[in-house]
């Protein structure tokens, strides 16, 4: 896609991680990036507050949604169906309404790309809650495809990435994740913000991509 002094990008979560390298990539281009997250005050499960900030922006050309939430572990037996339900609030129904209000105010060629995650496709016990969480976000993400077009709409699916995520973990055992990681991947490596921002940039610039999952998770699936 062209990007012009007009363009107008909104990343959703781009205050860290994936959403900020997202971000950093974009502001090289012309056109102006708009940043929101938890930490600048929009809360995505809040569907009123999320139509407001879309009416205040106006007219834009690229939604990208890279918030997440914390899912609860576990399994069916003993998971937190609370929080599995507040997960869900935030990364899958927060995700859709953002859609749903981008949508009105996105200019012919405009394009919306979801953040889902690898374990959408992978099996591994004790993580249903997220299973479920990205798999919904992608079979969506089709139909929007076809709803919505010809505007485009695409999932990016990252796998294990070094972020602020896992900052609040002790510094032995988030060294040793990323340390695993690198040993059993194909890859040789874990994933870094800007590898993954690479895929967003692809869902944006490819006029011939929608309704895709581009996996960008260093051979994980493959494993």
């Amino acid at each position: 896609m062209t990007f012009t002094d007009n363009t107008v990008s909104v990343v959703i979560g781009g205050t860290s991680g994936i959403g900020a390298a997202i971000a950093k990539a974009l502001a090289l281009r012309p056109g102006r990036v708009e940043i929101a997250s938890r930490a600048t005050g929009l809360d995505i499960a809040d569907a009123a507050a999320v139509a407001a900030y879309f009416r205040k922006l106006g007219s834009i050309d690229h939604l990208i949604i890279t918030a997440g939430s914390a899912a609860p572990g576990g399994t069916v037996s003993d998971v937190d169906l609370d929080a599995a339900r507040a997960a869900f609030d935030v990364k899958f129904w927060g995700s859709i309404v953002l859609a749903r209000e981008a949508a009105k105010y996105l200019r012919p060629g405009g394009t919306i790309t979801f953040t889902s995650g690898f374990l959408a496709r992978r099996t591994v016990p004790g993580t249903f809650v997220k299973t479920a969480m990205n798999a919904a976000l992608e079979a969506t993400a089709r139909v929007l495809a076809k709803e919505l077009a010809p505007l485009r709409v695409n999932v990016v699916s990252p796998g294990l990435t070094q972020t602020e995520a896992y900052a609040g973990m002790a510094g032995k055992a988030r060294n040793a994740i990323f340390e695993r990681a690198a040993a059993s991947l194909p890859v040789g490596r874990f994933g870094r913000p800007g590898d993954i921002a690479q895929g967003y940039l692809f869902a944006i610039d490819n006029p011939f991509v929608t309704g895709s999952v581009i996996d960008i998770e260093g051979g994980a699936l493959i494993n």
